[in-house]
């Protein structure tokens, strides 16, 4: 038996061109949302696409479902942000007091989404991050090149976390109280991660089956991805030598 119920929870899409997703992945999100709010869970959601200046038909199919359904939003941005821009707009954006991201590919089974929400609150902690049980879909290079990454980051900022990049992070709102992200690429996952462990909270992990992307092409592998992950990691590292676990994380 739930106690108290949380009271909203925000699920953010960060979207470029994605087209062949956006039906899918909202309405998937949907389906889940209604079954926590069924099960007593959580009392609202919603589904928040952003938009990175998509030059395909991404635009026009998210505000046609923000029309049609008050549960959903749309954040349009005027100039492509990446990745990290996109990810700052939508916790900008999040109004609940939890909130969670994916991939528009859904590389996940929603339903794990209310896996996450109990996990969270049997554990009563601040982030939950979910890691790949299998990566092998994505093909030798990806796997490899995540491995040295997920290690680079054990070795800079001492956080041990399976998966460090993947898109699922579900969060307490208030923990950004206390974090600012200034990630503007593919850094900002791990960036999250390093600063919620920095300053006190607490965060846990659990493993989830892995769907790769069937359609369009991923870019976060690639050179100019990379340089400027090793910029923004750098330049975090440095900032954290200021930073100090926040006095009272109680209630």
């Amino acid at each position: 038996m739930i106690s108290e119920p949380f009271r909203k929870l925000s699920i953010f899409f960060p979207m470029w061109n994605e087209q062949d997703y956006i039906e899918r992945a909202v309405g998937y999100a949907k389906e889940e949302c209604e079954l926590l709010v069924e099960r007593g869970e959580i009392l609202d959601y919603e589904l928040i696409v952003v938009d990175d200046a998509s030059t395909d038909a991404t635009p026009q199919m998210a505000d046609a479902m923000a029309a049609a359904d008050p549960h959903v939003k749309v954040v349009h941005h005027p100039v492509n942000r990446k990745l990290g821009g996109s990810i700052k707009s939508g916790f900008a954006a999040a109004t609940g007091d939890l909130v969670l991201y994916s991939d528009a590919d859904l590389p996940f089974d929603m339903a794990e989404v209310s896996r996450a929400v109990r996990l969270l609150r049997y554990y009563e902690a601040d982030v939950v991050s979910a890691f790949r049980h299998d990566r092998t879909g994505e093909g030798s290079s990806r796997a490899i090149y995540t491995f040295f990454y997920n290690v680079l980051i054990r070795s800079l900022f001492g956080v041990r976390l399976r998966d460090i990049n993947f898109a699922f992070k579900l969060c307490r709102t208030r923990i950004f109280e206390h974090i600012e992200l200034q990630s503007e690429g593919s850094f900002i996952d791990a960036e999250l991660i390093i600063r919620t462990k920095k300053l006190g909270y607490d965060v846990i992990q659990f493993g989830v089956d892995y769907f790769p992307r069937t359609r369009g092409e991923s870019t976060l592998a690639s050179l100019g991805v990379i340089r400027t992950i090793l910029r923004e990691m750098f330049a975090l590292r440095k900032e954290l030598r200021g930073i100090k676990p926040v006095a009272d994380l109680a209630g």
